[in-house]
């Protein structure tokens, strides 16, 4: 991938899809917005939207496991969900494991109002911090 580089991070949901962006040359990121998912279906023109105004090098999806490693029941439709978006967009879409990203972002965020795009955030942190110091991951 070039320096600096361009991400945009989903935290895949059934009900909704959180997107961060962040870029490669301060190692931040910055929620987005929260995309829709209806009829099992995410709304497609709207992340190639984002796409096309954020122009990123690569996308990042979270990876869901279970607290001790193991694949969960959504792990499944978060790698389908990967692969479509690699499809769609010809991107490399890459993965991070995002355990503990919800509580992460329900600390950062106040009162009751969805916080998924605060979680890609959070994803995305971890995986440019991972990226800069390999040793300090999970």
């Amino acid at each position: 991938m070039p320096q600096p580089a361009t991400l945009l991070c989903f935290d895949f949901g059934t009900k909704r899809i959180g997107v961060a962006v962040g870029q490669t040359l301060t190692d931040t990121a910055t929620p987005v917005e929260i995309i829709p998912v209806r009829n099992d279906r995410p709304d497609w023109d709207r992340i190639g939207a984002l796409i096309r105004q954020w122009q990123p090098q690569a996308l990042l999806v979270g990876n869901p496991l279970n607290i001790d490693g193991s694949r969960q029941q959504l792990t499944e439709r978060a790698d389908k969900f990967a692969g479509k978006l690699q499809g769609r967009f010809r991107l490399p879409v890459l993965r991070a494991d995002e355990r503990l990203s919800t509580v992460e972002a329900r600390s950062r965020q106040t009162g009751k109002e969805p916080i998924d795009h605060v979680a890609a955030q959070v994803i995305l942190e971890g995986w440019l911090q991972h990226v800069r110091n390999p040793q300090k991951m999970l």
